[in-house]
């Protein structure tokens, strides 16, 4: 199977993570599913399952078969955080914003809890007591073992490969570039619109300070061929999976995909694999869940 485009630079990570310190198709729907300008944000959309039909995705070989799945139209709100939580952890403040500055383990945390909220099965087993052997950073203080429950019918993060399927349209993908379309600006908050004006030119932390970029709504900019909102853009995304490849070994990093408000357009494409520290935290940092059909 083919990879393209498969790691983020170091810096930008780690710019990421200072910048925090600095600052319903199936089942039942919690409370935090309230509309908001019309946005329903607890709402999931089924996946068809099948071979990928984006022509330049990582896995358009057909060698592999997605099986059917749901995931959630936007991503994770603030108001959807909270109802679960109990807190909101955002730099950007906002209850139909994203939810920022959340690392993967208080991702998986929330797939349970909110499950349990909803009475469906947890589908995460967490055990805080011992570090996962297979966990390799030098920086994790947690190194939790988390293993899942493949029946359950509760929340979890979706797996790079239903992540990449789900923002390349599935079996009625059109294969664009981004997730929607091949203008980035049509589809996506990213560092070039997500400011106070427009930003032109390379791409410049000093800029995007100056210009106050954050994150936006969700749900404002063009759905996907599925009607999945912001893949490309606004926040990064945590996948379940290890990240891996022909330079980074298994157990350093998780998934992130679909770059956000902070990254250079390029994070923005489909096919562009990012990574992130699992403890990390950062204000361009989110999720969106999935669940089993």
């Amino acid at each position: 199977m083919r990879r393209k485009k498969t790691f983020v630079c170091a810096a930008f990570v780690l710019m990421a993570a200072a910048v925090a310190v600095g600052g319903c198709a199936s089942g039942q729907v919690s409370r935090a599913a309230q509309t908001d300008e019309g946005h329903k944000t607890g709402q999931m959309v089924l996946v068809e399952g099948g071979t990928f039909k984006h022509k330049r995705s990582n896995y358009s070989d057909g060698e592999i078969t997605i099986r059917d799945f749901y995931i959630g139209k936007y991503e994770v709100t603030q108001r959807e955080w909270t109802a679960v939580m109990g807190s909101n952890p955002s730099r950007f403040r906002g209850d139909n914003l994203p939810v920022d500055s959340v690392s993967w383990y208080e991702a998986i945390e929330y797939c349970n809890r909110r499950s349990l909220m909803e009475g469906l099965e947890p589908y995460y087993n967490i055990d805080k007591s011992q570090a996962d052997p297979d966990n390799k950073s030098e920086i994790d203080p947690h190194k939790w073992i988390v293993t899942i429950n493949e029946g359950a019918n509760g929340y979890r993060l979706p797996t790079e490969l239903e992540w990449e399927y789900a923002a390349s349209g599935g079996q009625k993908s059109k294969g664009f570039k981004y997730s929607g379309g091949n203008k980035p600006d049509d589809v996506s908050w990213n560092w070039r619109n997500a400011g106070s004006k427009y930003l032109k030119g390379g791409w410049s932390w000093q800029s995007i300070e100056n210009n106050e970029n954050r994150t936006r709504p969700v749900g404002k900019k063009k759905a996907n061929e599925l009607g999945i909102h912001d893949m490309s853009g606004n926040v990064r995304e945590w996948c379940w999976d290890w990240y891996e490849d022909e330079i980074v070994e298994s157990g350093m990093f998780r998934v992130v995909r679909g770059g956000g408000w902070l990254g250079d357009v390029h994070t923005l494409e489909i096919v562009f694999r990012g990574m992130f520290e699992a403890s990390g935290v950062g204000p361009d940092q989110g999720f969106r869940v999935a669940r089993n059909a």
